[in-house]
């Protein structure tokens, strides 16, 4: 690799910024390299989106001395933008053009195409993933030589993820972004900075060392603790305990997570293979969730197509697919928030849920962290003991100072944090989780899959975190957004893999490889193919009856979904229902093979007549 030895083009010198008596950091240096790609890490409150902020110009710190090369062009990206006062999403990407480049509309096209925005799309409607898509756009357009992202794949769908990666993977300039996206900084950084109470230390390798560089500066902060008989910190306290033996607890969770999924793999086969009506007793006491056949559209739009699946206890399902695919139709639907047009769902009785989405549970700024755990008392009620609620606060990394402070004074992660300790301190067996990774940091992160792995009840999560979902979930429920919904037991970067390699398939086959044209030298000694002259009787006759067959069938198909779409079929008559939703996919299976074999004969034909 080439070393860059041009001169920085940003440096920060000894910063200092406090804000009340809280100083955020002191005698802080950070130096910005051309081409730098760097992830900043540090836990929610350590003041990352601060730091970014003071580089953006959007903060001056209470001292410090900063240089920038002249005409260095920066671009900041919050977590939150203001998009008030813009018409179309494409305004609020063309916002972010300078008054030179003003003219320069054509930016905002090729971007709208590459990130696939909705340009016309009014702001104040839009869905938080076509937001932050613009928000990304707004901060590229102007090409800057620095480029800021707070949390930028926040709503975003992984299809859309992957393309950022490649933006910034391309991008000339440097890049300094926060994320808890493991796998998004795996892929993007080649160096990190970590704040850590104040103090920035920075690494020239990327994400991947992240752990290994972490674990080896704690040991050597414990190592000069001891020796100067210094007591560890309370803050810190369970960050130095918790990281090497978190590290070796994540062995023994990945190897109990790899047997749950052997089990949810032999669960499948069962369901696939037993008659359901006979093995309803063992079956149904660990039953949580059954739908069968469920159906449900909104307007023209097919969000979930003849969906079967039964999720018995302790299975952690995950939910994957693009933004607008139905990801959280369905799970209103699997906990009958929402009736399907067609089927059913079932659900176990004594059944108590726990549902957590960030737009719907709302916080009191003005109680305290104390009251809004525990109202009443000093000890909460937590997975079947009883916990003070400082020792609990701890577990989410609250300080016991913090206890008693008011909502209100949380950073917004610490809030989620907040949040995630409320939903998970419920009495439960059944977890819903609606994106709970957003806004989170790392040692949050890690504290939610200790606590999700220790969790002995079902659990169904919504999430785009792909390190996250694997290692957390026994098995995924892929959503295309053509209403088809597809299990798949094991990782998401496998599931990842094994649709690109079906979609290159699919692609190799409508366009194969031109083989290569051979010259009069290299086919002198080669004998020609001999080519069919025409189709043969069984042929011909097939290309004129195959289409009235076609036709037959698409009615067949037609008439039967019908019946099925009928809310009252199921009850009215099962094993009728039953009987037509087997023969609904017997006469699909072969409509498409009467319509590749036309098709492959059609082409035939056109081959033998260009021949003449």
């Amino acid at each position: 690799m080439a070393i860059d030895n041009s001169p920085p083009i940003y440096t920060l010198k000894d910063a200092h910024l406090s804000f009340g008596l809280h100083p955020l950091f002191t005698g802080l240096d950070l130096v910005i390299g051309r081409s730098d790609k760097t992830c900043l890490i540090g836990r929610n409150g350590s003041g990352k989106s601060t730091l970014l902020k003071v580089i953006a110009g959007v903060i001056e710190p209470d001292k410090g001395e900063i240089f920038i090369q002249p005409g260095t062009k920066i671009a900041y990206m919050p977590q939150e933008s203001d998009f008030k006062g813009f018409k179309t999403l494409k305004d609020v990407i063309l916002s972010g053009l300078d008054e030179h480049h003003a003219d320069d509309e054509y930016r905002a096209d090729i971007l709208i195409a590459q990130l696939d925005i909705a340009g016309n799309q009014n702001p104040e409607t839009a869905s938080g993933g076509e937001r932050k898509k613009a928000a990304l756009g707004k901060a590229l357009i102007g090409e800057p030589d620095i480029l800021l992202l707070d949390e930028p794949t926040n709503h975003l769908d992984i299809t859309t993820i992957e393309k950022l990666e490649e933006i910034i993977n391309a991008f000339k300039g440097a890049v300094i972004v926060i994320s808890h996206d493991r796998a998004f900084l795996n892929h993007i950084s080649t160096s990190t900075i970590w704040l850590d109470r104040g103090i920035l230390r920075a690494n020239d390798k990327g994400f991947a060392h992240f752990e290994d560089w972490q674990e080896q500066i704690i040991n050597q902060e414990i190592i000069e603790q001891k020796n100067l008989l210094k007591k560890i910190e309370e803050e810190t306290e369970w960050l130095h305990k918790g990281v090497t033996a978190r590290r070796k607890r994540n062995m023994g969770r990945l190897r109990r997570l790899q047997q749950l999924r052997l089990e949810r793999k032999e669960q499948i086969k069962q369901t696939g293979s037993v008659n359901l009506t006979i093995d309803k007793g063992e079956i149904l006491s660990k039953m949580i969730v059954e739908t069968k056949h469920i159906y449900k559209s909104f307007g023209d739009r097919e969000l979930v197509k003849d969906f079967t699946i039964r999720i018995l206890r302790g299975n952690k399902i995950g939910i994957v697919g693009p933004n607008g695919a139905g990801k959280t139709t369905l799970i209103k639907l699997m906990t009958k928030r929402l009736e399907p047009d067609q089927g059913f769902v079932r659900i176990a009785k004594n059944l108590e849920e726990a549902y957590f989405d960030q737009n719907r549970i709302t916080l009191d700024p003005t109680k305290t962290l104390w009251k809004t755990l525990c109202p009443e008392g000093d000890h909460i009620f937590v997975r079947g003991h009883y916990r003070h609620v400082v020792a609990y606060l701890k577990d989410f990394l609250f300080t016991s100072a913090q206890a008693k402070t008011p909502v209100g004074a949380l950073s917004g992660g610490e809030k989620n944090r907040l949040m995630l300790a409320l939903a998970l301190a419920k009495p439960s067996n059944f977890l819903v989780l609606d994106e709970p990774t957003n806004d989170l940091d790392m040692d949050t992160l890690d504290l939610l899959q200790e606590a999700l792995d220790e969790y002995t009840g079902t659990i169904l999560i919504v999430s785009h975190d792909r390190d996250f979902l694997d290692k957390v979930c026994t098995s995924l429920l892929y959503m295309k957004g053509n209403g088809t919904i597809t299990e798949y037991v094991g990782t998401y970067s496998d599931l990842l893999a094994a649709e690109k390699e079906k979609a290159r398939q699919i692609a190799v086959k409508k366009n194969p490889v031109k083989k290569m044209v051979k010259t009069p030298d290299t086919i002198k000694n080669i004998q020609a193919p001999t080519l069919k002259k025409k189709l043969s009787f069984k042929e011909q006759h097939l290309l004129k009856t195959l289409p009235g067959e076609i036709e037959k069938l698409q009615n067949k198909v037609t008439i039967l979904e019908s019946k099925l779409h009928n809310p009252d079929f199921y009850a009215q008559n099962p094993d009728e229902f039953n009987k037509t939703s087997i023969e609904l996919t017997t006469t699909k299976e072969q409509l498409e093979i009467a319509e590749i074999t036309w098709l492959e004969l059609e082409i035939l034909q056109e081959e033998i007549l260009g021949q003449k």
